[in-house]
């Protein structure tokens, strides 16, 4: 049995952007994921918390947390993606680097306007974009497991192009699993019905790293019947503290733990926007929860 090693994020604080008056400053997100007894933090959106390394360093060892994750956007499916996303890669990659964290996140972006909900550009890719993105993601792996030590976890994601099983294991069959592999976010492969225990069954060596979370099974009937947008899914309440939805916690963390191999990953809730005081109680339960409903071994500290 392999040890399941679970922090927590920003996003579990309502926190979506760099800056935005519905969040939590980041003093109230540190201090609160230290109350609620987590060690382990992903960076969250790029300049959220500081992006000076020794500023952050100083403010991670006040509150006695280290750093498993950063997080990086991607749309290499379009044409002369690549400087965009390397850009923001290289300012992640480093500060990802220079704390200790090991994994980068990568999260394709939707094709829906975040705001509006409107479509942007086709919700399908031509083979010819399959192609393109596949192949972008593995040099993105590569250069980034060359030139920072950081190993490329795919996140899957509502609203993007790669949501369904048979698109994320399409990805899986067209990556190298050298430099690309999943982020498993058992959320949003529920989201749009994934089987959960199935993908790590089939594709044991490729789960990378773990995005814990549960979806309401009722709020997302809604959303994909009316065919709504992702933001407005999280504002109805789609995702929700466990044991309250699906996937069930107790059998997918054994089949974690059964990988033979220890994993890391956090507990994510998205709530964006949430009233202020709402986080930190569903984190104090949530993790309470984990800590008894399976056999698994799972460490939250350092």
């Amino acid at each position: 049995m392999s040890t399941i090693t679970i922090g927590t994020a920003p996003d579990s604080w309502g926190v979506w952007f760099p800056s935005d008056p519905d969040q939590v400053p980041p003093e109230v997100f540190l201090r609160e994921v230290a109350e609620a007894g987590y060690e382990w933090i992903e960076l969250g959106p790029y300049g959220y918390l500081p992006t000076d390394p020794v500023k952050l360093s100083e403010q991670l060892d006040e509150y006695g947390m280290g750093v498993l994750a950063g997080t990086v956007f991607e749309h290499l499916h379009r044409p002369d993606s690549w400087d965009a996303v390397w850009t923001q890669v290289t300012n992640v990659a480093a500060l990802t680097q220079a704390v200790g964290g090991k994994h980068i996140v990568v999260i394709p972006d939707v094709w829906r306007h975040h705001k509006t909900g409107e479509p942007v550009e086709n919700r399908e890719l031509t083979p010819e974009q399959w192609t393109q993105k596949t192949e972008g993601l593995d040099e993105l792996g590569r250069r980034i497991l060359e030139e920072y030590g950081l190993h490329v976890q795919f996140h899957s994601h509502a609203d993007s192009h790669i949501g369904y099983q048979p698109d994320i294991e399409r990805l899986l069959e067209s990556t190298n699993p050298e430099w690309v592999n999943l982020c498993f976010d058992t959320g949003h492969i529920a989201y749009y019905g994934g089987d959960c225990l199935e993908l790590i069954a089939k594709y044991p060596d490729r789960i990378g790293y773990l995005h814990l979370k549960q979806v309401n099974p009722l709020v997302v009937e809604q959303v994909l019947d009316k065919d709504l947008s992702f933001p407005e899914a999280v504002r109805m309440g789609a995702m929700t503290e466990p044991p309250l939805g699906v996937p069930e916690m107790p059998p997918l963390l054994d089949a974690v733990a059964g990988l033979g191999r220890d994993v890391e990953g956090i507990i994510e809730h998205d709530l964006y926007p949430c009233p202020p005081d709402l986080p930190l109680p569903i984190a104090k339960r949530t993790k309470a929860y984990l800590s008894t409903c399976s056999g698994a071994t799972i460490e939250f500290g350092r």
